[in-house]
């Protein structure tokens, strides 16, 4: 009973009504006058509370302000996102494929085996066939074998004056044209020009010869815009003249990869022109002995 008597107690004091009165503090007016109860209080306040927890709720809910909000997400965002990852990912072996198909050929050019034979896994990983060189080897028929011997024995007695034995290192290169054009000056180190002469049609692309490092890659107030490439056996290669650089300093480039545009730049041009030198270990080398330019 007693709690009974409490709860009443608290309950009509809650209904108890109170007037708020707005005066005016000089004349005492009446301005404004409002009845309410501790309950009513209580009632509008909670009302205000879910009203602004909707206008909230909607605001993020439907306007794009929902993806400003940390950790959150959009879904179709998110499955974009996955989508370009993986495709990515496929690019990326593709081109390790290629790459690694490139070097293969390059090596049947220069009569070497290729290096590997690529198998993709099912989780697109690149790996080797597991075979071993000397097992490669074994697997030779007999006619490959009689074949093999019989070209070194040819090889062996080879009385061509002139010309050594077994090809050098840069002999054994494969070579790209850096451009497909006219050669109006060849090598001549009497008059101290140390490389070749390319006219070309205007923005033609300037391609690198061999896979490489950019070295260098600036304007020179003589030969105009230039870069230099860093290949294998200490090998450089040099385009001057051109018109646009593609590529900066520590970019790696591939055989055949377009690094310039051709064109007239530098107090030594007198018209579009490649001026394209090769150089090992500080010598000079003549193109026309590793790159046909016809």
């Amino acid at each position: 009973m007693e709690e009974e008597k409490k709860k009443r107690k608290i309950l009509k004091k809650l209904k108890n009504k109170y007037r708020l009165v707005i005066l005016n503090d000089a004349s005492f007016e009446e301005k404004f006058s409002y009845r309410l109860s501790p309950l009513n209080i209580f009632t509008l306040f909670l009302s205000l509370t879910l009203v602004i927890i909707l206008i909230v709720a909607g605001v993020i809910i439907f306007t794009p302000l929902r993806e400003s909000i940390p950790g959150y997400t959009d879904v179709n965002l998110r499955k974009d996102l996955t989508y370009m990852v993986l495709k990515a990912d496929s690019l990326e072996r593709e081109l390790r494929l290629n790459q690694q198909y490139l070097d293969n050929i390059n090596s049947i050019l220069r009569g070497e085996e290729p290096s590997e034979q690529l198998t993709a896994d099912q989780e697109g990983e690149i790996q080797t066939d597991g075979i071993s060189q000397e097992d490669k080897t074994n697997d030779r028929s007999i006619e490959d074998s009689l074949l093999r011997e019989y070209v070194e024995r040819e090889d062996s007695y080879s009385l061509e004056l002139g010309k050594e034995r077994r090809l050098s290192a840069v002999d054994r290169l494969f070579f790209f044209n850096p451009l497909k054009g006219t050669v109006t000056q060849k090598y001549n180190i009497s008059e101290e020009h140390f490389g070749i002469d390319i006219v070309a049609p205007k923005d033609e692309a300037v391609k690198a010869v061999l896979k490489g490092t950019v070295i260098f890659a600036e304007w020179t107030v003589e030969t105009g815009y230039v870069i230099q490439v860093q290949h294998e056996n200490n090998l450089t290669s040099i385009y001057k003249h051109n018109s646009v650089l593609l590529k900066k300093v520590g970019e790696e480039v591939r055989a055949g990869e377009a690094i310039a545009i051709v064109g007239n730049t530098g107090e030594l041009s007198t018209g579009p022109h490649l001026h394209f030198e090769l150089w090992q270990e500080g010598v000079s080398l003549d193109p026309a002995n590793y790159i046909n330019f016809n």
